[in-house]
């Protein structure tokens, strides 16, 4: 294999998606007692894992994280509404119960750690079951 070649290799694979470790890294820390009292029985934060592998592997969604009230949050990789619209759209369709809130550049600003991220509060985006009309 010539050089080149092999430093294109190491590269793809550098920069696969490491989307997997936020969310895992964000269901140990709360599951671990890191995040506080937790807000849902421990066996929910293993559906959200599932929920939040999934989103991640969204189009638009750079990274998700789960958080400790529930939600789901993103990192989007285009910011406009379209893309926001489409990645709600789809999240829904496939989460009719759960809410998804996406990082604001403010949140993202302020340098959160992965403590700060899991104690977002999602309660400020308007959930599945609400944007679906099965809200009560």
């Amino acid at each position: 294999m010539t050089r080149p070649v092999f430093i294109a290799i190491l590269l793809a694979l550098a920069g696969s998606p490491a989307y997997a470790d936020s969310c895992d890294k964000s269901r140990t820390y709360l599951l671990g007692g890191l995040g506080g009292e937790l807000m849902r029985p421990p066996t929910e934060y293993d559906h959200l894992f599932k929920q939040c592998l999934a989103t991640a592997a969204m189009a638009n969604v750079k990274d998700a994280y789960v958080l400790q009230d529930g939600g789901i949050a993103v990192i989007p990789k285009q910011d406009t509404i379209a893309a926001t619209a489409a990645t709600l759209s789809q999240f829904c369709d496939a989460y009719p119960r759960s809410t998804l809130h996406f990082l604001t550049r403010r949140e993202l600003a302020a340098d959160k750690s992965l403590a700060d991220i899991v104690r977002i509060s999602s309660t400020s985006s308007t959930s599945c079951p609400k944007i679906k009309g099965l809200a009560q």
